[in-house]
């Protein structure tokens, strides 16, 4: 599961549409979380990161080394990990590609995509690099838990409900 806060879901939501047509990309910082339910990958912040691909930017995305570098050290300094991984596909789905599914390799971690058609962010998946190796590694369906987030069906019906939630 990836859980993360109304705010970070949707700076990186915002993040796909500034970049329109071409593709974002960004790092998710947090922690690893055992619960009774299972691992989480808990999300703190989503971290910008430029795209270096100049030869294709509006399908495909990378991560120079050095800023990767430099955003696992920010993280570390906050006493967080890389969890995952974001990025935007430009008119297209919200699925991994088969250049998504190469090009990821940090195992355990959640690989977030935005569909953005338009200009405008729709659908965003998420996807667990599972695995132990390079060799066994796939991609699971993964939930998205966005904290502070309503239920549709759970809305409150009148402003007394919602005192009394507070209350």
């Amino acid at each position: 599961m990836l859980r993360l806060s109304q705010q970070v879901y949707d700076a990186i939501r915002e993040h796909g549409e500034a970049t329109y047509p071409h593709e974002c990309c960004g790092v998710l910082l947090g922690r690893f979380v055992t619960e009774a339910r299972g691992s989480v990958n808990e999300v703190e912040d989503a971290v910008r990161a430029g795209n270096t691909r100049t030869d294709s930017a509006h399908n495909r995305y990378n991560i120079a080394p050095q800023e990767l570098v430099k955003i696992q050290r920010m993280g570390r300094e906050r006493g967080l990990d890389i969890v995952g991984f974001y990025h935007s596909h430009p008119d297209h789905p919200a699925q991994w590609s088969p250049t998504d599914f190469a090009e990821a390799h940090w195992l355990g971690s959640s690989y977030l995509i935005t569909a953005v058609e338009k200009g405008a962010a729709r659908q965003t998946n998420s996807f667990l690099l599972t695995g132990t190796t390079e060799d066994d590694k796939a991609f699971a369906d993964e939930a998205i838990v966005v904290m502070g987030q309503l239920d549709p069906g759970l809305e409150p019906e009148s402003d007394a409900d919602l005192r009394q939630d507070i209350a």
